[in-house]
């Protein structure tokens, strides 16, 4: 199995002294995903939670959205000319009876590298596979989702503390999943930040409980199309981000009722869509 990191020797700069040492970098290594004994897609990922990667991604492909249409998820032997286990690829199996979209290689370009199709051909892609609407109201029996600010200031670091391998690397994103009281939920790490969401999202998938539609994702850089899309699929109602979102981001957010917030440092936020479920005091007028 791979290593979540590895070591490397380095030569050091400091103050013009020079000296040579080991380091401690994260490990990076290819995933291929296979749907039922065909290939589907290759990610580069950093090892570990493997499985609940690809269910996370077939989550965000509109493949799979329950429990019980997972059958299972096994590395494959003889992926080398050797016949040996790499453990980078791996396999899964749909419930009898679970019908599988037609995912063409197109799709599959554009939901892995987040390029290759129009802005509207990605906004109508996920509007007819996405498994549910987001509602944090269970039909109208609840309260919407209501953050204060203060609370979604403190998110930030809460993720950062609970990084234990980017302490030991500072070479990965993170993704978290805290409840609307700000509780952390699970938390994942990986090179990608899409395969860290995928990580979150099917281990979800696993345990039962999607959609997660009282819920806030925070990730670590920028929002892209690809992370908004994996909010969406997965019924997350609010995602925000540390860094800025893409406006292709903000398009599916602001269409599918998604609450996007990016730049989120400190007491400082920007708020690009759904800005009913942020508790938001008006600045006093200036004369």
């Amino acid at each position: 199995m791979g290593r979540v990191t590895e070591r490397r020797k380095v030569i050091r700069v400091r103050d013009g002294a020079v000296s040579s040492r080991p380091d401690t970098l994260v490990a990076e290594e290819p995933l291929e995903i296979r749907l039922n004994g065909k290939p589907l897609a290759i990610t580069m990922r950093t090892p570990g939670d493997d499985f609940a990667l690809a269910a996370g991604f077939l989550v965000s492909e509109g493949v799979l959205g329950r429990a019980d249409e997972l059958q299972n998820i096994v590395y494959c032997a003889g992926a080398t000319e050797d016949g040996s286990n790499t453990y980078n690829v791996v396999d899964v199996r749909t419930a009898p009876g679970v019908v599988v979209p037609d995912i063409t290689l197109e799709r599959n370009v554009y939901t892995t590298s987040s390029c290759g199709l129009c802005g509207k051909a990605s906004l109508d892609a996920v509007r007819t596979t996405a498994r549910w609407t987001i509602d944090d109201t269970a039909g109208g029996t609840t309260p919407p989702v209501r953050l204060e600010p203060d609370l979604l200031a403190s998110l930030p670091d809460r993720l950062r503390a609970a990084q234990r391998v980017f302490d030991r690397t500072g070479g990965l994103h993170a993704a978290a999943l805290f409840t609307e009281a700000g509780e952390l939920i699970d938390i994942r790490e990986d090179v990608g930040r899409h395969n860290a969401v995928d990580k979150l999202v099917g281990r979800a998938l696993q345990n039962g409980t999607l959609p997660l539609s009282r819920t806030v994702l925070l990730v670590s850089g920028r929002a892209s199309f690809e992370l908004a899309q994996k909010a969406v699929m997965a019924g997350i109602p609010v995602l925000a981000a540390v860094s800025a979102p893409s406006s292709l981001a903000v398009d599916l957010a602001a269409e599918t009722g998604l609450t996007l917030i990016g730049f989120l440092r400190g007491a400082n936020m920007n708020v690009y869509a759904g800005e009913h479920r942020i508790t938001l005091r008006a600045a006093a007028g200036r004369g």
